[in-house]
């Protein structure tokens, strides 16, 4: 990680032409009460910005995925302001929420979540039929090098080739965030390196805000800024100067 300089303010400033898309100020969550209560976040100030692609580091329990739930609409905060450009997600009401959920974010998780009886193409036409200005199966599939496998169905998929083809599915829609738990979680490294070159093609041709959950400190290289987790805090905040190719990264 010889590119990155360590900063302990939370808030970087960006590059003056990136306009701001996610504006998070004492963010806070708190889950049960009493002795149950559980502090996922306190007080979490954080700016996100136009085309970035943002790796999230800490230990389980650390916050990240909590974030991640704001920042997509999945959940809502304890306490504190949340602003997708000129919305206040904290105090939209959950047709505002659904609404912002189906336009403009893409989510990729853990475990691909195929439906088994569609082939991949019909696994991304299900979000091209709802959404706002889709681009078509066909196209999100060969962003993701799978053009020759469209008619195939997920069985006949390696576990990369399905996470792939969730990624299609999340761009399809064409989000301006793309939001990724773990992506290569359940995968191999070899397979998970060629769905981070996915992830990152799309960012980069597509101009996605991307922020990726990971435990893994190897591909905070790929990042233009990582922020890193501890105890529902962003404990500090490091800007790489120039992105590493996944595939140069030490694994």
């Amino acid at each position: 990680m010889s590119d990155g300089s360590i900063i302990t303010h939370p808030e970087p400033a960006a590059p003056p032409e990136a306009a701001q898309v996610f504006r998070v100020r004492g963010l806070t969550k708190v889950y049960g009460t009493g002795a149950t209560e559980v502090r996922a976040l306190s007080g979490v100030d954080l700016d996100l910005y136009e085309g970035e692609l943002v790796v999230l580091l800490g230990p389980s329990g650390s916050g990240k995925t909590t974030l991640l739930n704001n920042l997509g609409g999945l959940d809502v905060p304890t306490s504190g302001t949340l602003w997708y450009r000129d919305l206040d997600l904290t105090a939209a009401d959950e047709t505002e929420l659904t609404r912002f959920r189906r336009d403009r974010v893409g989510f990729i998780f853990q475990f691909y979540n195929l439906i088994p009886s569609l082939t991949a193409r019909e696994n991304v036409a299900l979000i091209t039929e709802i959404a706002r200005d889709p681009m078509p199966a066909e196209t999100a599939l060969e962003l993701v090098n799978l053009g020759a496998r469209l008619d195939h169905f997920p069985a006949q998929l390696s576990g990369g080739e399905q996470q792939r083809v969730a990624i299609a599915r999340a761009i399809a829609k064409q989000p301006e965030v793309l939001l990724c738990d773990e992506p290569t979680g359940a995968l191999d490294v070899r397979t998970g390196i060629v769905v981070l070159e996915a992830i990152e093609r799309v960012n980069r041709e597509l101009g996605t805000l991307t922020v990726i959950i990971t435990h893994n400190a190897t591909m905070a290289d790929m990042a233009d800024r990582v922020i890193h987790f501890s105890d529902g805090h962003v404990h500090h905040v490091r800007e790489n100067s120039r992105r590493a190719p996944v595939s140069t990264l030490q694994w």
